[in-house]
């Protein structure tokens, strides 16, 4: 395998590695054009947030089954990241990425051609599934061509895309849906999906498929598997809009998890070929790797998610106006991605991914204070903050988890340590939307406080806006003016629910910040250049 071996030489240098001189130039264009599917792969999870109600309308759909158009693909994705570790030994890490390339590609058209949102369901279904394994593949790919001296360069490409993807999703999503059509979110893949599969089906040799691994290929635990991160994704996402277990799916969609997960645990410990080899978290690099990159999903996914939320509901603003607010953190992420590069290579993981935690919770905490006039200026500082966090630990969360295993537990690790970003992308939002709306209720109940009849301040601000509506010529200004106190209220109990919730997730950074020496430096597999140190 081109670039397995180790060299010796100084410090890894800031910029994508030399192809000539440690990979082959063959391998290398087609890593490149790996990262691309990725890319692509995780834009598309977002790519859809800020169009939906243009689907919506398009498709004839209830607001109830227009989020399956976002859910059906997240929960295929969780499907397929882990498997993709087997089906990489199986079929060849090459055309495992060319037929996901390919079926992600030829979904993505048919989600564009989609004539109901029944179709549309199983087409994103299909393209979440197929193209999930495009994401793992590319992480494994990297510790795979490159030497550990290398690896900091390269790391610095995919962080940057693993971060950034989900970021810009709804800036393009708004932009491709008010330029030209919604039609045009799954269109824009078409020609840079073939592409890609052809590039990667000329270029990339790097190992060789394993048949005989079909032979006790565990389907039982495939099932098990796919029910139980399936169920899990479901009543992640349906249960905060359902309230929980007040509603009888979210009830049985829990038992079904909680079974399947059990079965699953001890199939993948008991059965002598498991699809999904457990027993890479021994390594307690790996393990902790895991629980940052899990950390980072509910910044990552929860923080795209909210953004837009809150400029929404408080400030009115459209997709695009959105999109153009969201693009700062976008910006900052490329900008700090070759300053996060440089301080891997030279400093100790734990020292980088120190920095990036702290970053991160400050600026989460940052937006803990907004008001209900917050607009551009207010947002650039902490979303600048926030996007150079980012790269801050994406980069060594990576290289502790992945940078001390041997290259034969390469695969199967990157597909479990992609499947803890995206279930703490899931289960962050899912939170989230739980604080929310628990929030809201509570402080619209305090605020309300002040509707008071009794209250001489009160009198006068309605008189004065009853005076207004009076002037405008409403038939029933009374009730206008209540109605207008009523939404300002609930204006200003949402602002200061989003606050309660930044500042929650601000916490949990510090928490995992907290957690930091129990990851242990890496072994000195990294001798030869510092890839890790």
């Amino acid at each position: 395998m081109s670039g397995s071996a180790t060299s010796a030489g100084p410090s890894a240098p800031q910029a994508i590695p030399d192809a000539g001189q440690h990979v082959d130039n063959a391998q290398f264009i087609g890593w490149v054009a790996m990262v691309v599917g990725m890319f692509l792969a995780i834009l598309d999870i977002q790519i859809v947030a800020s169009s939906l109600e243009n689907i919506q309308a398009g498709l004839s759909a209830s607001p109830d089954e227009i989020g399956w158009v976002q859910t059906s693909y997240l929960i295929a994705e969780v499907v397929m990241i882990p498997l993709s570790g087997f089906l990489s030994r199986l079929f060849s890490t090459r055309w495992l990425f060319v037929m996901s390339a390919i079926g992600f590609t030829v979904m993505s058209i048919a989600s564009a051609f989609a004539w109901s949102i029944e179709s549309m369901i199983w087409f994103r279904a299909a393209q979440g599934f197929l193209g999930g394994a495009m994401i793992p593949t590319v992480f494994a790919t990297t510790y795979i061509i490159f030497p550990p001296e290398k690896r900091n360069g390269a790391s610095v490409m995919i962080g940057l895309i693993a971060t950034m993807a989900p970021t810009i999703g709804p800036t393009l999503g708004g932009f491709l849906t008010q330029s030209m059509s919604w039609h045009w979110l799954f269109l824009i893949n078409v020609v840079p999906g073939l592409l890609i599969a052809a590039v990667v089906a000329l270029t990339l040799r790097i190992d060789k498929g394993d048949r005989s691994l079909l032979k006790g290929f565990d389907v039982t635990g495939l099932l098990a598997m796919a029910v139980f991160l399936g169920s899990l994704e479901y009543v992640l996402d349906e249960g905060p809009k359902d309230d929980w277990f007040d509603e009888t799916a979210i009830i049985y969609g829990t038992i079904t998890c909680v079974i399947a997960g059990v079965f699953f645990f001890w199939r993948m410990f008991s059965y002598d070929k498991p699809i999904v080899d457990l027993k890479s978290f021994s390594d307690r690099n790996f393990t902790m790797g895991c629980i940052f990159s899990f950390t980072l999903g509910i910044g990552l996914y929860g923080s795209v998610y909210i953004m837009p939320l809150m400029l929404s509901r408080v400030r009115g603003y459209d997709s695009l106006e959105i999109g153009m607010i969201m693009a700062v953190t976008g910006v900052a992420q490329f900008l700090s991605a070759p300053i996060a590069g440089r301080l891997t290579a030279k400093f100790p993981p734990r020292v980088v991914l120190g920095i990036g935690l702290v970053l991160f919770a400050t600026g989460l905490a940052m937006h803990g204070f907004n008001t209900s006039e917050v607009s551009f200026n207010e947002l650039i500082f902490p979303q600048i903050v926030r996007g150079a966090a980012l790269m801050f630990c994406m980069l060594p969360i990576t290289n502790l988890a992945l940078g001390t295993l041997p290259p034969e537990k390469i695969k199967n690790a990157s597909g479990l340590y992609n499947l803890m970003r995206n279930l703490g992308g899931a289960i962050g939002m899912a939170a989230i939307n739980t604080l929310l709306d628990k929030r809201i209720d509570y402080h619209f109940s305090l605020l309300s406080e002040h509707i008071n009849p009794a209250s001489n301040a009160f009198k006068e601000y309605l008189a004065t806006v009853i005076a207004r509506y009076s002037e405008m010529g409403i038939a029933d200004p009374h009730a206008a003016a209540m109605k207008f106190i009523v939404n300002l209220v609930n204006r200003e109990a949402s602002i200061i629910s989003f606050n309660d919730v930044y500042l929650a997730m601000a916490v949990t950074f510090f928490i995992a910040f907290l957690l930091l020496p129990f990851a242990k430096p890496p072994r000195a597999q990294a001798a030869g250049g510092g890839g890790g140190h």
